[in-house]
């Protein structure tokens, strides 16, 4: 990769025990200018505050949906892969696709550093945006899900991510952007505590307490790190940068995992999906989605650093 492009840094997203998610929309008749200023002026906002901050493990990107792009860079090129997404209907559960033209990611090891950005956001926004959602995300434990499983065990590490999360040469005009798809899953804590942890460990397809992955001759075709698998027309396993985080709001029974997949391609992104709602070629459906329900679904391109300042000239 060209080192002197400015990637937004996702790779750096993974760190940092707290994360805002935020999703806005564009108003119609909304100053477009206006829009494009702010995503001109977003380095700068990330460096002020990582420089107010620098022990914070603080990070931020911005992604843009595929419509807001039409309408905000009429006259440019489009990523290669970026449209809306389309839900993925199975016989049993959905992909659900949603809003979505902005989307913030933004990550510290104080909330209140997330808070600071946010606010900012929204004094910069708030006359041509409207909320579609924000989430609250916290590290739990060692990086547990809320199911009480590791996630993110099989990301790669930092070197080999930047050719996993960073798109390359194939579409060059965008080199050293990424593709992010968002979920946001519900968790039915219920029906999964009336699982044995042995039954737990089959849905996952991991051991709970130290992570290790089951052998091949426990592990059932559904579980889910069986099943969310994508590979090539050779066999080789694909890979996507998952940036996850739990959240919860316990005493209204909400308990739920932020799913956030970056990738060079998001058509690998789109493979493992159908793994999991269609079913492999084999019809295996992910057996995690009898707990976990998708609520929503949408995916941006997270340009560089360089692109996003090139717009203010």
């Amino acid at each position: 990769m060209n080192t002197t492009l400015r990637p937004q840094p996702v790779i750096n997203n993974l760190s940092g025990e707290n994360a805002l998610f935020i999703v806005l929309g564009i108003q119609d008749q909304a100053d477009t200018s206006e829009i494009i200023d702010f995503l001109a002026n977003f380095s700068a906002l990330v460096r002020s505050l990582t420089n107010r901050f620098p022990n914070g493990n603080f990070s931020a990107s911005v992604g843009i949906g595929s419509k807001v792009w039409d309408l905000l860079f009429p006259s440019l090129n489009k990523p290669k892969e970026l449209y809306e997404f389309q839900e993925i209907k199975g016989e049993k559960h959905t992909a659900v696709a949603t809003a979505g033209d902005l989307f913030f990611h933004i990550r510290a090891n104080q909330m209140a550093i997330c808070f600071e950005l946010a606010s900012i956001l929204h004094d910069q926004l708030k006359e041509t945006t409207y909320p579609i959602s924000e989430t609250k995300g916290f590290r739990y434990f060692d990086g547990r899900a809320i199911l009480g499983f590791v996630d993110g065990t099989e990301n790669p590490e930092h070197e080999i991510a930047k050719e996993i999360a960073y798109v390359g040469q194939e579409d060059a005009e965008f080199l050293g952007g990424s593709y992010v798809f968002i979920q946001k899953y519900l968790h039915n804590m219920e029906m999964w505590k009336s699982l044995t942890t042995e039954q737990q460990e089959k849905v996952i397809g991991r051991k709970k307490y130290d992570d290790v992955e089951l052998g091949d001759d426990v592990k059932p075709q559904n579980a889910h790190n069986v099943v969310s698998k994508a590979h090539d027309a050779e066999g080789n396993e694909l890979k996507i940068l998952r940036a996850n985080m739990p959240f919860s709001n316990p005493t209204e029974g909400e308990y739920g995992t932020f799913f956030i997949g970056y990738s060079r391609s998001f058509n690998i992104t789109k493979t493992m999906l159908e793994n999991m709602f269609l079913g492999k070629e084999n019809g295996h459906v992910d057996r995690i989605l009898d707990f976990s329900t998708a609520v929503s679904g949408s995916l941006f391109f997270v340009p560089t650093f360089d692109f996003l300042e090139d717009l203010g000239e």
